[in-house]
Order: structure tokens, then sequence, then C-alpha cells
């Protein structure tokens, strides 16, 4: 299996107001801003994500203007409304049980910031952060812990991102009732799914921009959601056959590195990138390559960076 090496970061950005994250974003300003989708480039679709935004998050409205000021590009605030951006799908696993969300995130490495940060916006959150501000997972300080996974699914409409999806839920949410009830006003853009893991529950849920949230039948995901799975899509990604792996693994962190559920490099460059364990009731998360892992939490954050090796399967 060819090998590739990848640096991860860890960042503290606070509230977003000392200049922390402004100096993170600036640097990845210029790859950033070639995703913004031409409507988001012109003035009346800048302002119709504002509006969006403003229509369905309004407790991130004072974030996202203090964010995009300090960012102080003409783009910036269509850019972090996350409602004009081309659509990524990445090919994921993951799984809520005993108070765990256990992921693996897989994509090629050049499309992941590899950053993980820890911020307090409207409260304390930790996560794995793409797209400046979204999330790919993450917990918050009441013991809620989310994380996504691409749906299968080549639909499309207007909505948000994902990221930003699990960016809002942690933010304003406290356990996995309310962040399914406040998912069913949320527009998405492209079909997901999200895991979701507080103190007393675990659940996955599909959603789409044709389809209502849907809870799935049981608290773990991989790329598909309630329509048959062809026979090109599981040659091409294996979802049905990663499912039952990790349903069949459970928590166990060793099944998540090695294959079926850890993916060496496909035709696309995309690959096992990390895993994921978040334990959010104990306000702690950690991130395992095979033969390594970095732990992070609320009462022990450590800024810094790890460079670690992809493809090789434990």
């Amino acid at each position: 299996m060819r090998q590739q090496h990848k640096t991860f970061q860890a960042i503290e950005v606070g509230d977003g107001s000392d200049g922390r994250w402004a100096a993170y974003a600036r640097a990845l300003w210029q790859e950033m801003e070639g995703l913004l989708t031409e409507e988001g480039r012109t003035p009346e679709g800048a302002g119709r994500v504002r509006a969006l935004f403003r229509a369905h998050m309004p407790e991130l409205v004072p974030v996202l203007d203090r964010l995009a000021g300090q960012l102080d590009r003409p783009e910036a605030e269509a850019f972090l409304t996350h409602a004009a951006l081309r659509p990524f799908s990445p090919a994921c696993t993951q799984i809520g049980q005993n108070g765990t969300l256990l992921r693996n995130y897989d994509l090629r490495p050049d499309q992941c910031e590899g950053t993980i940060v820890s911020s307090c916006f409207l409260r304390p959150v930790i996560g794995m952060q793409d797209m400046l501000w979204g999330l790919l997972d993450g917990m918050n300080d009441a013991g809620l812990a989310v994380s996504l996974t691409w749906g299968g699914r080549s639909a499309y409409g207007r909505g948000f991102a994902i990221l930003i999806l699990v960016r809002y839920l942690l933010e304003t949410c406290d356990t996995v009732d309310e962040a399914v009830d406040r998912l069913r006003s949320l527009p998405i853009a492209v079909p997901q799914n999200l895991t979701l893991v507080d103190p007393v529950k675990a659940m996955t849920v599909f959603v789409g921009p044709d389809m209502s949230p849907t809870v799935a039948p049981d608290a773990c995901a991989a790329n598909h959601q309630h329509l048959p799975v062809t026979d090109e899509q599981e040659q091409a990604l294996q979802t049905q056959e990663r499912l039952r792996a990790i349903r069949a693994a459970g928590d166990d962190v060793a099944a998540m590195l090695k294959p079926p559920l850890y993916r060496p490099v496909d035709e696309q460059g995309s690959r096992t990138l990390y895993t994921a364990r978040y334990r959010p009731v104990e306000g702690r998360v950690t991130y395992y390559w095979p033969g390594e892992s970095w732990q992070q939490s609320f009462g022990d954050f450590t800024p810094g960076f790890r460079t670690v090796t992809l493809g090789r399967a434990s």
C-alpha cells in the first residue's frame, strides 16, 4: 500500500475575536475562495445566503459578523455562511454506542484541512475543523457529539453545507433529541448522514434536500441512506460492506484501523485520514492513526502539530 504523510495541527481560537482564528483563516483563504459557487460571488447571491443564514441560524449571526469582519475579504461573509459552497462527498464510516462516537474520515489528503480546533464561539466546542469554521465531527461541553458521512446520493438543493450544521448543532444543542428536532427546520444542500451521541442516547439521522430528517435503523452509517445501493456504488465505496463491519465491531478502535473500515488509497486519491473516538461525557477525544494517537480534551487541550503516516493499516 502506498504511504503518504500528512500534518495535522491543533489550535485554540477562543471566541474568534483576538486574531488567532483570523491568522489561520487568512493563510488558507486563497485555496478556500475557489470553493465558492458563482452565485455566491454575485451581490444578489451573497444577499440570499446571508438572509438564509440569518433566518435559520440567528444565534450564530454575531459570530459570522465577527469572523467575516476579521477575515476582511470581499467574499468572506458569503463563504462563511456555507450556503454557497461547491458540494463535496467524503466516504466515511461512523457509529454511536455506549456513550462513544467513533468514526473514520476518508478523503483526499489535500482536501482536508487537518485542524483540530478548540473554540468558544457560543460555548466550548472541540472538533475537526474544515472550511474555516465548519466541523467534520466534534463535541460540546454539554456532552453532545456529532459526526457526518456523505449520504451517497447525487441530489442537490438550496441549503447549507453539512459542516456548518454540525457546528450549529454543537453550538446550540445539549442533547441528541434537541439536535434532531433542530435539524427538521434546517435546509441542507447535499444528502448526508449524521450520527449523534449524548450521555443517554445514540442515533443516526439521514438528511437531504429532497427528504425530511429520517432516523436510521441504528446509530451507525456509511455512505448510503434509505434507497437500494447499486452494484456500481458498492464496488466504488464498499458502503454496505463497511456498514456491516462497523456494526460487528461496535466501538472497537482496532477494527477501525484495519480493512475494510480503514480504506487504502482509491482511484481518486481518497483514503482514511484519521479515526476519531469521542467520549463527550468525559469531554475527551482521541484521534488515531496506525501506530499513534493524539488525545485532546476540554480540561487539557494542547496546541501543536503531528505528522502521521497514511496508508499503513494495522
